[in-house]
């Protein structure tokens, strides 16, 4: 499935805050700084410890989306666009991407936008029958989740590097 740039994005942001909580890579507001960095979020920010608590309580939220069924995702989602009060539009950043959906407006808290954006994505996801795409990480000893994104369906593993123990564990295992 070919999701759009917006939807690609916002899916696996989700995902690198689910696992970055999980992990406890977000634990302070200058960890926050550095995620909303590397993912480009624009809008107003606290940049305080209650920012990040609840950036935190939505990652746990979103997190028991992964191995729910389609009406259960559904009602959250639903649940999310109406707490946000979601009111889509097309939005153009100067010198980022092109048109994409916003729908909140930017003075929304940081956790009110970043919900809605993974809401608007999945609306996507669901609308396409793809809900299969979402899955915990293979690695017998991680609680990862993922986005399979491959045009094959193939990926098994949240990263790189758990792809990697499984696979240096098996051939130790056949040695």
């Amino acid at each position: 499935m070919n999701f759009a740039h917006d939807t690609r994005v916002s899916l696996e942001t989700t995902v690198d805050l689910v696992n970055g909580v999980a992990a406890d890579r977000l634990t302070t507001p200058e960890d926050l700084d550095s995620f909303c960095a590397k993912w480009e979020f624009t809008g107003s920010r606290t940049h305080d410890d209650a920012e990040l608590h609840e950036v935190r309580r939505l990652a746990v939220r979103l997190r028991g989306l992964w191995g729910r069924d389609e009406d259960g995702v559904v009602e959250e989602i639903n649940d999310l666009l109406e707490q946000g009060r979601a009111l889509p539009r097309l939005v153009r950043h100067e010198g980022w991407w092109d048109y994409h959906l916003h729908a909140t407006s930017p003075e929304q808290p940081l956790a009110t936008r970043m919900a809605i954006e993974f809401a608007m994505a999945m609306v996507d996801v669901v609308r396409a029958g793809e809900l299969d795409r979402l899955h915990t990480c293979a690695r017998d000893d991680c609680d990862g989740v993922l986005v399979d994104l491959s045009r094959n369906r193939s990926r098994r593993y949240c990263s790189t590097q758990c792809g990697n123990l499984v696979n240096v564990r098996d051939m130790r295992a056949r040695r």
